[in-house]
C-alpha cells in the first residue's frame, strides 16, 4: 500500500517514505491529535493476509513496547484496519524523525 504525502492513516499524516523491505514500508508521520514525529510501519496487503506474517508482526510490536531504552524504539500504537496493519513509533531519546533517505526508522523509534 504506497501512500502518498498529505495522505491520512487515522490520526497520522503521511509526510515521506523512510524505507521498505520484506516486512512493509515505513514513512515519516506527523500524529495530528498529539502533534508529534512519528515513524509508521505498514505490512503490504500480501503479507497482511498471511496470518504467520501478522502475528509476528503483533509479536515485534509487544516486545519492542514491552522495552525501555534510549536506544531501542518506544511503540506508541499498533493500529488495526482490515487492509492496512500498522505500528506507529517515536524517536529514541530526544533527537526528532529521521529524514528521508536516512536508512532509519522501523517500528521502533527511528
Amino acid at each position: 500500500m504506497a501512500l502518498t504525502p498529505g495522505s491520512r492513516l487515522g490520526v497520522y499524516e503521511v509526510i515521506a517514505l523512510l524505507g521498505e523491505g520484506g516486512m512493509g514500508e515505513v514513512y515519516r508521520a506527523t500524529d495530528t491529535n498529539l502533534k508529534r514525529q512519528v515513524a509508521l510501519k505498514i505490512l503490504p496487503p500480501s503479507l497482511a493476509a498471511d496470518h504467520d506474517r501478522l502475528a509476528r508482526f503483533q509479536r515485534e510490536a509487544e516486545v519492542l513496547a514491552s522495552l525501555n531504552h534510549p536506544h531501542i524504539a518506544a511503540i506508541y500504537g499498533l493500529e488495526r484496519s482490515p487492509s492496512t496493519p500498522s505500528t506507529s513509533s517515536g524517536q529514541a531519546g530526544s533527537a526528532q524523525a529521521p529524514s528521508a533517505g536516512s536508512g532509519q526508522g522501523a517500528s521502533r523509534r527511528s
